[in-house]
């Protein structure tokens, strides 16, 4: 845990930063319906915001950010919808990550992947071996992503290296989800008021501290993460204990 300092006037407030925090972007539609805006926009300015959003991670001090992108049940939306977010990926691929790899982000897709075009497959291989050893910051992307799917995928891997089920435990779980290198996230954040996880990192969200904001993801800024983990650090985490 990184304790961040805090000055103002009177005293030096710190905060305990969670290693690793995980956001479900939500509200992108919302906030342009409130504003009268395409449905396009609001998906591009909350690209946009991971950006300016992973920046704040890397001043704070936070490890890990890994952030809910684009779901498996999201293949069901509008085809012209799914059309521009996976246009959007791309884009984000070769534009918005630049400034990050600057500041030695290292940068992860994580989901069932089948289903991307040919050219999106080799621009995140490309991003991912490029990052691959950049320490500042650990950026994982779900994108196609759906818990359930994770967790089958995994037990597929652990069936076909023929393991005895008195050898399979939690840890061998972990060892065949996509990325058992990243821990277990010590925050989860949801933007724009729902209630519920949305079938995201369920195996590895079961100790982590929830918090839910209205706030939409596009105007999800340093203050809003600040008083997430103001919440944060105002939890007991016993992790079952007394």
């Amino acid at each position: 845990m990184f304790f961040f300092r805090k000055k103002n006037k009177d005293k030096a407030n710190e905060l305990k930063i969670p290693h690793h925090i995980a956001i479900i972007m939500d509200g992108n539609a919302r906030w342009a319906k409130r504003r009268n805006l395409p449905l396009k926009i609001g998906h591009k300015t909350g690209s946009e915001n991971v950006r300016k959003i992973s920046e704040n991670c890397i001043e704070l001090g936070v490890k890990f950010l890994t952030i809910y992108a684009f779901s498996s049940e999201n293949w069901d939306r509008p085809q012209e919808e799914v059309n521009y977010l996976m246009k959007l990926l791309e884009d984000y691929l070769e534009k918005e990550t630049k400034p990050l790899i600057e500041q030695g982000v290292k940068i992860l897709i994580s989901g069932n992947l089948q289903k991307l075009a040919d050219s999106t497959k080799t621009k995140i291989k490309e991003i991912e071996e490029k990052t691959k050893n950049n320490t500042t910051l650990t950026l994982t992307v779900a994108f196609s992503y759906g818990a359930r799917q994770e967790l089958v995928d995994a037990v597929k891997k652990i069936a076909e290296q023929k393991i005895s089920a008195a050898e399979i435990n939690e840890n061998l779980i972990t060892k065949n989800l996509y990325h058992p290198e990243i821990p277990d996230p010590d925050l989860l954040v949801r933007t724009a008021g729902d209630l519920r996880v949305s079938n995201f990192l369920l195996w590895q969200i079961a100790y982590s501290e929830l918090y839910f904001t209205d706030t939409f993801w596009p105007d999800f800024d340093k203050k809003n993460l600040l008083e997430a983990i103001q919440s944060f650090n105002k939890r007991e985490r016993r992790y079952g204990k007394r």
